[in-house]
């Protein structure tokens, strides 16, 4: 799964969405962008927790939970339609033109296109079909190279990109996913498809409300930024663009920790039932994998800031600084994806959802002060500083709770990692030498330091799938 990701959607990302940008231009982008954002942010009403709550449920009780897609799939419809109800307001209250009314409309189906597939999804990782939940989380993204490469690249069709045809293309390739995602499932779920029973709904509603509630919170403070961004800066809708610039690695990094994140939930989640004590070991190597990794890219990606937007952008300078500070804001999103997933597993989401509400007030906060005078760089500074807020909140609870010492020859390790990629950068001078030299040297350290260790993660996988 993690190997699919990390060829397929990088390529979309840079391949694909990086092009689009570049010929349509950062303002209309950025446009896009802040849109894109306001229909994530609300999308937690297309789920209600529902996605979290059935991947628990399903690793606890399999045979049970068999019975619940039929009606919770039917509520999804209801649920879509009051999802665009409340957009459409929203988007009338902030300012926005009918273009963008309609623009907003056609993200809204893709949302709900995407939430479906990561139903299935959820069912899939529930039951740990993994190699359903690898195909589905690359699909949508290989019919996007496929289709939108065959618009941008191949001028004999005579398609002219814009952003409401790259919208289209993206609701097609979303569309023929979930499709697939539903053959899929179908025969490893109870019948009859459809099911109105609505007191069943509202009561598996009830129970994952916790979960819905901290998924918009994380939305807020991780999405929000965007659409701050193209609101209220005086040159709102170019900031905005340039901050997608920056963002976007930052996007395909957080969505292969996602996947990390899913892969973990029930693991967590079955070893969290049987002992608490049992954890450690998976969250240790989880860890290490995920950190060790995450810290030879970031620092990899900071110190090569320039040559890397360089690669993918016409004009790259001014997103530099915001692309750095959302870099670093990484290292925080993947203590998040570890310890923030284990406390998901563990029920502690009372203390998730008041972290995630103190992060928002910190976010809209500094963002009233940056955004206006410094745009996009002070943007991603308030990012990193509210990302990093909430990782060390969740470390410090997951110590307490789970009564796990800190390891002082990790943080070493750690230590001697992070110098070595920055002391390479400054030693060699050429670009395109010292990427390659810190690449090469970084995944050595990763394995001479032991974060990498396949035995020990082939042994718990082993046991717990």
């Amino acid at each position: 799964m993690i190997f699919l990701n990390l060829l397929i959607k990088p390529l979309a990302l840079f391949g694909i969405d990086a092009t689009v940008q570049n010929r349509v231009g950062a303002a209309e982008y950025g446009l896009y962008f802040s849109l894109l954002n306001v229909s994530v942010i609300l999308n937690m009403l297309l789920d209600l927790g529902i996605n979290n709550y059935t991947v628990k449920s399903i690793a606890q009780h399999p045979d049970e939970a068999k019975t619940y897609f039929g009606k919770i799939i039917s509520f999804r419809l209801l649920l879509f339609g009051f999802y665009v109800l409340l957009s459409i307001v929203f988007a009338l209250i902030v300012g926005y033109d009918s273009k963008q009314l309609f623009l907003l409309f056609l993200l809204c189906i893709s949302q709900f296109l995407i939430m479906t597939t990561a139903y299935c999804r959820s069912h899939f990782a529930g039951f740990h079909f993994f190699k359903y939940d690898a195909l589905m989380s690359v699909l949508d993204r290989t019919l996007l190279i496929l289709f939108g490469g065959a618009v941008l690249f191949i001028p004999q069709l005579g398609f002219k990109i814009s952003i409401e045809l790259f919208i289209y293309i993206q609701m097609l390739c979303y569309g023929i996913t979930t499709a697939v995602a539903l053959f899929l499932l179908l025969k490893h779920v109870e019948r009859p498809f459809f099911q109105w029973n609505l007191p069943f709904s509202f009561s598996v509603v009830k129970k994952s409300l916790p979960y819905a509630l901290l998924v918009v919170l994380m939305l807020l403070y991780t999405r929000i930024d965007g659409v701050m961004l193209e609101r209220i800066h005086p040159n709102g809708a170019y900031e905005s663009g340039i901050y997608a610039q920056g963002f976007r690695l930052l996007d395909a990094l957080f969505m292969f920790g996602m996947i990390f994140a899913n892969l973990l939930f029930p693991l967590f989640s079955r070893q969290l039932k049987e002992s608490k004590e049992s954890i450690i070991d998976l969250l240790s190597n989880a860890g290490n994998l995920l950190m060790g990794g995450s810290i030879l890219i970031v620092f990899v990606a900071i110190t090569n800031g320039y040559y890397l937007l360089r690669l993918v952008y016409d004009h790259a300078t001014e997103a530099v600084p915001a692309f750095q500070w959302l870099m670093l804001g990484f290292l925080a999103i993947c203590m998040n994806f570890i310890f923030g997933t284990l406390l998901t597993a563990n029920g502690n989401l009372r203390f998730l959802n008041w972290s995630s509400f103190v992060g928002i007030l910190i976010n809209v906060i500094i963002n009233l002060f940056l955004i206006p005078k410094y745009g996009a760089p002070g943007a991603a500074f308030t990012a990193f500083i509210t990302q990093s807020f909430i990782s060390v909140l969740q470390f410090v609870y997951c110590m307490r709770l789970f009564n796990i010492k800190i390891n002082w020859m990790l943080v070493l390790r750690y230590t001697i990692l992070i110098i070595s990629l920055i002391s390479i950068r400054y030693i060699f001078k050429s670009n395109s030498y010292v990427l390659m030299i810190q690449i090469l040297s970084g995944t050595l350290l990763l394995f001479l330091l032991s974060f990498i260790q396949f035995n020990n993660l082939k042994s718990l996988l082993i046991k717990n799938v």
